[in-house]
């Protein structure tokens, strides 16, 4: 028997449960697997051999296919994925064949906040600490081919200003004309690491660089994760990473990692990572593991190569996509499923009774500060804040109604939730015909998720009226102004003149025409401002610049003050995590 999640940390339950896990061998027999189609990674971890697979099962009935999302959540997280593992968890204890697709947890929430993304309580997936302290190595492989775009840049721009044509010529270089003021693109580490928004590289003699401003970015806000994200094949891998806008010359021509002979060494260093990883729940139901978190940066979402062959293998195939339904599900709706042409039969929208009460807080709430715990009054019954944060959940049924799908609300109980205060949320959604269940799933696992369970089952059988939010004829700022009113609630849009100038150009050319908008902007709010809670009114999205994502065909505006490098906290988890030296087993994650 597991040890009680209200008693125990989750890394020393999962230590428990990894006693008695399955092999890799008996976990991928039982989900439909071949021997010949896993890449074993020790006994418990394999990554799958995609292409295999999917020209096996390809011709097989679609599972049901169910993506999970939320409310805004507070600084903590609501339990998105320790709800995707429940879901799993329940449906299985129901008899139905089930699988999930979740993103691999970034090193930089992991050592900041927020922790790791292996679930919580006994909704987990093992084994947790390889899962969470660099896995199989694809973000190092993101990272290191993102950095390698940038590695080629910096030395042409040096071997072009201390070279003649004539000695470019020899060498076999076309002069780029690189203008060192007009970088795209920056490096990228796994770590949340303010200090590193802004610098200056290339300094020292003439043979050290050029002297210009540079960044730091985190590593999973990396175009070619976004990359990985929406590929459905090596092929495309390789033509995606060529179209990268590393930089532009003087004349304001892009410069690409093609141009900078650099695309196929980095397709090289990416390779491995297009088969997705498999692991298992607490439970041994299989989890894939494919891409990346930061819907707030980012594309946020599981792979649509794990999404394919998990719709293939299972009758129901849950994914992941990141924060709330105006981040991480509008871009699974508008680009993910735009991408994939999957459509989704459902979506669970997560919500704690904490989070609720964030949102409806008044004045006298206490502040709240990131790194410390949530303060107590958010544990106590408070019916007046309830009710008024129950209007950001609301809204989030709404986003996901707009997209022709059928939203069911998760309560996703902790051990200090009053029944009271639960049966007053579903009487509240009820009366509004709002599909609700409340789960127990960390802790009580899948037992516990038995409700959840079958409102899935039921759900899923309503049929879809799926539709995007846009259509690709409508130009860019407009598609904008859409996702800001429509999904944000927002009055109208602001532009920056650097904005403007590049969306302008942006709709002046037919190739950016099919590219979906990825807006950059705070999860802690549906506004672009994190301060703003529950349903923010009268407010304007402020967009201050424009990216360009050519391989991942990608304009990503960056709306108000959110930066693409997160900052560290001043009590970040780093301080827990050490060995155990008489086991020699880590803890503290």
């Amino acid at each position: 028997m597991l040890p009680d999640p209200s008693l125990h940390p989750d890394w020393l339950i999962a230590q428990e449960a990894e006693k008695s896990m399955k092999s890799i061998y008996q976990l991928a027999e039982e989900a439909g697997i071949k021997e010949d189609e896993i890449i074993p990674y020790g006994n418990y971890i394999a990554k799958v051999d995609y292409k295999k697979i999917y020209d096996r099962v390809k011709e097989n009935p679609q599972g049901k296919y169910i993506v999970v999302t939320a409310i805004t959540p507070t600084p903590f997280g609501e339990g998105k994925s320790t709800t995707t593992l429940g879901v799993v968890q329940g449906l299985s204890k129901r008899g139905k064949k089930v699988g999930c697709a979740i993103r691999q947890p970034s090193a930089g929430p992991l050592m900041n906040v927020k922790g790791t993304a292996a679930g919580g309580g006994l909704s987990q997936c093992i084994p947790r600490t390889e899962f969470s302290l660099g896995f199989t190595g694809d973000i190092n492989a993101i990272m290191n081919a993102h950095n390698l775009a940038m590695v080629a840049l910096t030395s042409r721009i040096l071997h072009e200003s201390n070279y003649s044509d004539e000695i470019l010529t020899k060498k076999g270089l076309k002069r780029l004309h690189i203008d060192p003021k007009n970088v795209q693109m920056g490096w990228v580490i796994d770590f949340c690491v303010q200090a590193l928004r802004k610098i200056v590289i290339g300094l020292g003699s003439k043979k050290d660089g050029i002297p210009m401003e540079s960044r730091f970015d985190i590593a999973t806000s990396s175009e070619v994760m976004a990359i990985l994200s929406l590929i459905n094949d090596i092929k495309e891998l390789r033509e995606r990473i060529g179209r990268i806008i590393v930089a532009y010359s003087k004349k304001g021509f892009p410069i690409t990692t093609e141009d900078l002979e650099v695309a196929g060494a980095m397709a090289a260093l990416v390779m491995p990572t297009v088969n997705p990883n498999l692991i298992q729940t607490i439970e041994g139901q299989p989890v894939f593991v494919h891409a990346a978190p930061f819907a707030n940066i980012a594309i946020g979402q599981s792979s649509i190569i794990a999404d394919r062959i998990g719709l293939k293998l299972f009758d129901y195939h849950v994914t992941e996509s990141g924060f709330g339904a105006d981040i991480g599900f509008e871009k699974f709706w508008n680009i993910k499923c735009r991408h994939s042409g999957l459509k989704p039969d459902m979506a669970i929208i997560v919500a704690t009774l904490r989070a609720l009460k964030y949102h409806g807080a008044d004045e006298s709430a206490p502040k709240i500060i990131t790194g410390n715990s949530l303060p107590k009054d958010y544990y106590l019954k408070n019916y007046k804040w309830l009710e008024k944060g129950m209007e950001n959940l609301f809204h989030h049924v709404e986003i996901v109604k707009k997209s022709g799908i059928v939203p069911l609300v998760c309560i996703n109980k902790f051990k200090q939730d009053s029944v009271e205060e639960l049966e007053f949320i579903k009487k509240f959604c009820e009366e509004r015909g709002i599909l609700v269940a409340v789960s127990e799933h960390w802790s009580k696992g899948g037992e516990g998720a038995l409700e959840l369970a079958d409102k899935v089952i039921e759900t899923s059988k309503i049929k879809s009226k799926f539709k995007f939010l846009y259509d690709l004829d409508l130009p860019h700022i407009s598609r904008i102004e859409v996702v800001a009113r429509t999904i944000y609630g927002a009055d109208s849009v602001e532009f920056s003149p650097i904005a403007l100038d590049k969306l302008n150009k942006i709709n002046s050319k037919q190739e950016f025409s099919d590219f979906s908008i990825c807006i950059a902007k705070t999860h802690l709010s549906l506004s672009d401002n994190p301060n703003l809670r529950g349903v923010p009114k009268g407010w304007q999205l402020y967009v201050r610049d424009v990216l360009i994502f050519n391989g991942a065909k990608l304009i990503v505006p960056v709306a108000g003050e959110i930066s693409l490098m997160p900052g560290t906290a001043s009590n970040p988890n780093f301080r827990n995590i050490d060995i155990d030296l008489e086991t020699f087993k880590v803890k503290g994650i």
